[in-house]
Formats: C-alpha cells, sequence, structure tokens
C-alpha cells in the first residue's frame, strides 16, 4: 500500500486552536507516515545541553492533517501501526519547575532533585530494540517502546498549547498510544485536523520526571471517520488488542477519574442497555483505573474495560 508521507518541515502546531487550517488533506481510510521531530525542536543532543525553563514552543506536533468528511460529532479514528525511532539517541531531562518532586520541600518530603540535567539515551543500531541509560558508573539497558506523547485534533471552543491535554487530546503522554492501538478521537470542526509528535522511546506511566526518551520519528498511522456513532464521546478512547480504555484529563487526578470513569459509563450503557447505576456498579467489578501522566498542567489518567466484557463501543 503506498502512503502519502506528511513531515513536520511541511508544518507542525504548538498550539491546538479552533481555527485550525490542514496543511495537507487526506481522504478517511487514507495511509499516512507522518514525520515528527523532538518534543525540544532538536535543541538537546548532548548531555552539556540543558533546558533552563519550559520553552514558549514545545512539543511541536505534525500537521494539522485534515480528514475529508469528518464532521462535528464524528468519531476520528487514528490506527497507529507502527512507531520507528528517526535518530541515533533520545534524551530524558528534568527542568526546574516542572515534574512530579519539583520544589517538595513544603511537603516534608526529603528529596533533592538536581535541575536541570540532561541524560542522553543512545538507541541500538543492531536490531535488539533497546536504548541505553548510563550514569554514575552504571550502564542499563532499557526495552524501546515507542509512545506518541502529543496527538489530538482542533478542539471545540477554547485554546490549548501542545503542552497541554485537554478533551481534543493533546499532551496526553499515554502509553498505550503506541503501534498496534488505535486512538478515538471526538470530531468538534470540519475535517478533524488532526496532530501528533512528541514521541519517546520510552516512557513510564506517569512520566515521573516530566519527560520521557524525546525522539524523532516516523509513525504509520491509517484514519478514518466513524459517522453516526452508537456511543457518542466527549474525550479521547483507546482500543488496544484486549482492552478499550477511556482517556481524560483534569486539574486533580480524582476529577480525571471521575471523568474516565462516566465516560466509561456511556460505552457500557450503549453495549448492555445498563442504567448508569448498573453500568457504575459493573465498572467496579471490571474497569481499571491507569495513571497516563501526573506531570502537565493536567493530569491525565485512563480506564480500562477487557474486550471481553465490551465488544466495540462505535
Amino acid at each position: 500500500m503506498s502512503r502519502t508521507t506528511i513531515s513536520h518541515e511541511d508544518g507542525v502546531i504548538y498550539e491546538f486552536t479552533p481555527d485550525l487550517e490542514g496543511v495537507t488533506s487526506v481522504e478517511p481510510g487514507e495511509a499516512l507516515t507522518v514525520e515528527t521531530i523532538d518534543s525540544l525542536d532538536g535543541a538537546v543532543q548532548s548531555e552539556a545541553d540543558v533546558i533552563e525553563a519550559i520553552p514558549e514552543e514545545v512539543n511541536a506536533a505534525t500537521g494539522p492533517i485534515a480528514v475529508e468528511g469528518a464532521q462535528p460529532g464524528d468519531v476520528l479514528a487514528v490506527e497507529i501501526e507502527e512507531i520507528r525511532i528517526a535518530e541515533a539517541h533520545g534524551r530524558v531531562i528534568t527542568i526546574d519547575g516542572f515534574g512530579l518532586l519539583d520544589d517538595l520541600d513544603h511537603d516534608g518530603i526529603d528529596v533533592d532533585i538536581d535541575a536541570p540535567r540532561t541524560r542522553m539515551t543512545p538507541v541500538s543500531d543492531d536490531g535488539d530494540g533497546e536504548l541505553t541509560f548510563e550514569a554514575d558508573g552504571t550502564t542499563l539497558e532499557i526495552p524501546i517502546e515507542p509512545v506518541i506523547g502529543t496527538i489530538g485534533v482542533a478542539p471545540a471552543t477554547e485554546s490549548y498549547t501542545t503542552l497541554v491535554p485537554h478533551d481534543h487530546g493533546g499532551n496526553l503522554d499515554t502509553t498505550d498510544m503506541t503501534g498496534g492501538n488505535t486512538a478515538y478521537f471526538p470530531v468538534f470542526q470540519e475535517d478533524a485536523m488532526l496532530a501528533m509528535g512528541d514521541c519517546k522511546a520510552a516512557m513510564a506511566d506517569g512520566e515521573m520526571c516530566g519527560t520521557g526518551s524525546e525522539v524523532s520519528t516516523e509513525i504509520d498511522v491509517t484514519l478514518d471517520v466513524i459517522d453516526e456513532p452508537r456511543a457518542s464521546i466527549d474525550r479521547p478512547l483507546v482500543e488496544t488488542p484486549d482492552a478499550w480504555k477511556t482517556v481524560a484529563s483534569a486539574e486533580t487526578l480524582e476529577r480525571a477519574c471521575e471523568l474516565a470513569h462516566t465516560d466509561l459509563l456511556a460505552v457500557l450503557e450503549a453495549e448492555h442497555g445498563f442504567d448508569e447505576t448498573d453500568a457504575h456498579m459493573f465498572a467496579s467489578l471490571v474497569g481499571g483505573l491507569e495513571i497516563s501522566q501526573v506531570v502537565d498542567p493536567l493530569v491525565t489518567v485512563r480506564n480500562a474495560i477487557p474486550k471481553a466484557f465490551l465488544s466495540r463501543p462505535f
């Protein structure tokens, strides 16, 4: 199958706005390769390169990609087929004022995090799919498991920088945004206006220091539009081989959990005919809350339901 390639050199955004204009237009079902630059725009190439503060423009997202025929109320399906690392190393950094353990003295936690600091993470070139973390005389090999950190569509009314996650997607930093899975987004604007970037060669759930191993990538995706979905969605949803996962972001972890859970109730109601109370009780038996990230301006969680209990929301 031939693929259309769109590169970060064709266009990137640093803000998801309601009035985005596409740098390219594709038809539903079209296969694409999306080339991304690392979240720091190539500014860090050695451990001597440190980031003193979060840049005004960060997490460049390649696009926007206009998906022809997508209309508000539809669902955009993004099948993530493969993510390939496009450079010889990644980088993991700390930034003063950013991250889970920033400025904890007032909380009575005794921890000393040095910021800024950079560790380069070389990527193996012998096909074994590992990156290297070396510090203080210790060298450790980590499996490469590429993740799309920032992915989303044009939002409904407000604008959000690519550092911020929200109902449109954005900086979700969710490990399930990876090859073999499909991400679904509510369409708020005509042609959806999809953009993605901020990829990581490896990242833990939580993204505690504020970054993963930030890398440039090539992402193979196929896009589709679902009109008149059986269950409408207000926020992103991810399909893995074994589960469906609602994804929600909010100012507090508790609020994000509430949103992800109520989103899950809606798809369970559509599948089984439950009322909200029965869906709530059923999800308490088989669902599972997972933390995506706790370091961005909003935190992100997901709520998973095994496919044994949910065939297909749409």
